[in-house]
């Protein structure tokens, strides 16, 4: 990777892990359930990424899908997974919390905060779902969160650009802002050039078929919108390296 700029790939399997870091990434963001938005993984999936890959790991803690309003039995969860995450070779932890109100729930980030260092910590996409991202930018920095990933409140970082780039000048290099949602070999440029953010996240994955002969096509494994069973979707090393070769090219 070029001085200045930083890939971060969001993985879900060991194959993935070794692809992105084959591919040129930077740094892993480890997670399970990707059609959820990334959920915390299994020790056993940290431990085993541990042993294939160099690059550094942050390991997602989170534990349901849907909303970041969390109960205490969620934040008795987390206080656990980042126990159980920091003490098997974590570099660092993605997470993050709002209050009903659509703000920062500082109380709890604080709390975890505590429980994770000296781990560096990312403020996950619950950002996207703030009432006021600028304020909320500004409770992150007093927390001391290192990077908050964000597609600028919108459906992409394509389409939330215009934010992403008034929280990267907001921001002053006291955090860092590193855009995520949607970032493909056909927009990272755009977004790179537009935001000035030095850091960027992306899952760089294609479809692989299964290697299973016998297929029962009227059994599925999840509800009616998972992913099909016999259709892997993993980390492509060749886009990888397109994306890694695109942000070195850039600027």
């Amino acid at each position: 990777m070029a001085e200045g700029f930083l890939m971060e790939v969001c993985v879900d399997s060991v194959e993935s892990a070794v692809n992105a870091e084959r591919g040129g990434a930077g740094r892993l963001e480890l997670c399970s359930s990707l059609m959820e938005g990334g959920l915390t993984p299994s020790l056993g999936l940290l431990q085993v990424v541990k042993q294939y890959v160099k690059i550094p790991v942050n390991v997602m803690i989170r534990p349901r899908g849907g909303d970041f309003l969390y109960s205490d039995q969620d934040v008795e969860v987390m206080r656990k997974d980042i126990e159980l995450m920091k003490s098997h070779g974590a570099d660092g932890l993605v997470l993050g919390a709002l209050t009903e109100d659509g703000r920062v729930d500082t109380e709890l980030c604080m709390e975890l905060l505590a429980a994770a260092r000296p781990l560096p910590v990312t403020f996950h996409r619950a950002f996207d779902m703030v009432h006021d991202p600028v304020i909320a930018l500004e409770t992150l920095v007093s927390l001391g969160f290192q990077r908050v990933l964000t597609s600028g409140c919108d459906s992409s970082a394509l389409e939330g650009l215009p934010l992403i780039k008034r929280i990267v000048d907001q921001a002053k290099g006291r955090i860092i802002i590193m855009p995520g949602g949607g970032i493909t070999e056909r927009n990272l440029q755009r977004i790179l050039e537009g935001s000035g953010a030095q850091e960027f996240h992306c899952s760089a994955r294609s479809n692989r078929d299964s290697a299973m002969k016998f297929r029962n096509s009227c059994a599925m494994m999840g509800a009616a919108f998972s992913a099909p069973e016999y259709s892997l979707k993993v980390a492509d090393v060749s886009k990888v390296r397109t994306l890694n070769a695109i942000a070195r090219n850039t600027l």
